[in-house]
């Protein structure tokens, strides 16, 4: 047996973050199920899920930690945060805003995680007319806050979705991948 197929693989923490109901769980669910659910179930605290994804022929175990946005769950965040590789923040395109409180979403990780790698993502993209859609000022955030990437997603449909989490997991592995475990 030689070294590589001693390796177990990669576990990635990827912490998803942002207002209430702005489709956290849905991305999740839509990304690791394949399903959507039209009813909004708050998120008390946090949930996760376990998905296991190969990438370039290594076994990935990806745990989503979903945190709740109420405000009320903010003193159990930086316990929620410990542990994480790598971060999602989502705002709504019909929540003005959910948007404004990216920065403070991102400091709040920050503090617990220092420099993690981020995407943006810009949800429930099929409610709204797609010619109302401002990429301007997200892609002018994400830069300025020196995110991985910003996308456009919805939940519903699934557009961006794959595109996103994508984007985050293969910068995990390839930042790990040549790293001792």
């Amino acid at each position: 047996m030689n070294e590589k197929s001693e390796r177990k693989g990669y576990v990635f923490k990827i912490t998803v973050i942002g207002d209430p109901a702005v489709g956290k769980t849905s991305l999740i669910k839509k990304y690791t199920q394949g399903s959507f659910q039209k009813d909004y179930i708050k998120t008390l605290g946090a949930q996760f899920s376990k998905y296991d994804e190969e990438i370039d022929g290594e076994n990935c175990k990806l745990f989503f930690w979903d945190i709740a946005g109420q405000d009320e769950w903010s003193f159990m965040r930086g316990t929620f945060y410990k542990g994480s590789k790598a971060a999602i923040i989502v705002y709504s395109h019909t929540d003005e805003e959910s948007f404004e409180h990216i920065p403070n979403w991102h400091e709040d990780i920050k503090k617990f995680c220092g420099d993690i790698p981020i995407v943006l993502f810009g949800n429930k993209l099929d409610l709204i007319d797609a010619a109302d859609v401002n990429e301007k000022k997200p892609k002018k955030l994400a830069k300025k806050r020196n995110f991985l990437a910003y996308i456009n997603t919805s939940a519903k449909t699934g557009t961006g979705v794959y595109e996103g989490f994508q984007k985050i997991i293969r910068k995990l592995h390839s930042e790990h991948k040549d790293k001792e475990w």
